[in-house]
């Protein structure tokens, strides 16, 4: 799978996507993340990518033309399966979603800033439109930061077990269970004994109601999906 990136803060995205599971996964070459500095498509030598916005009020706009420039630079060298803009009036990204787009082959996320990006790319080049949750963060880096993450480690072999991903929570429309590891004793706190049973069966058993029940207590609008 390759991600690129429209940005005019790449610096925000090499952290991230430069360190632990999203590193192991570009170096084994299932995943290639590419970052686009949006400046290179600026309209003057200044290197302009906004402005203020029509009508009056607080705030930058990002502009047509560099976006658009950006954005048919890069589908002229491939085709992209989406188009994605993070902005916090999108759907809110869930496990759903991650799992649809860990699928694709292609995806070229754009970062907003300032007052958000001119309309008419969102009309005429945007595919998809994700937030990450109900609160706003000074530009879309992070944000696709987390999709990437959320995305890549869904790739097969980018995880050591890849049933691990299987079993995370809201895979199956349920929160995780409870885990736990050595010492059995600590401090006097037990693991459950089923645990240090070694029958499977019952184990799988008590994950699946501890997953019931915290999901009931914690997330309860889930059930449905249960």
């Amino acid at each position: 799978m390759r991600i690129d990136i429209i940005s005019v803060i790449p610096e925000l995205l090499e952290s991230p996507l430069g360190h632990s599971i999203m590193k192991r996964a570009q170096a084994k070459g299932l995943l290639e993340v590419h970052t686009h500095q949006l400046r290179q498509w600026a309209v003057n030598e200044y290197g302009q990518v906004d402005d203020y916005q029509y009508g009056g009020g607080a705030g930058m706009v990002m502009m047509c033309e560099p976006l658009a420039n950006a954005i048919e630079s890069l589908s002229a060298q491939r085709h992209y399966d989406e188009v994605i803009y993070m902005t916090p009036d999108g759907p809110t990204l869930n496990q759903k979603t991650a799992n649809t787009l860990s699928l694709k082959e292609n995806l070229l996320l754009i970062c907003g800033h300032y007052k958000g990006i001119d309309q008419r790319i969102r009309d005429h080049f945007v595919t998809m439109e994700i937030s990450i949750g109900d609160y706003v963060l000074s530009g879309g880096e992070l944000a696709a930061a987390v999709l990437v993450d959320a995305i890549g480690r869904l790739i097969p072999g980018v995880l050591g077990d890849e049933t691990s991903a299987l079993t995370d929570s809201f895979q199956d429309g349920l929160l995780a269970p409870p885990v736990y590891t050595r010492p059995a004793d600590f401090r006097g706190w037990q693991v459950p004994a089923v645990l240090l049973s070694g029958d499977l069966k019952k184990v799988d058993e008590w994950r699946y109601e501890q997953a019931l029940q915290r999901t009931e207590s914690r997330r309860p609008d889930l059930q449905g999906d249960a």
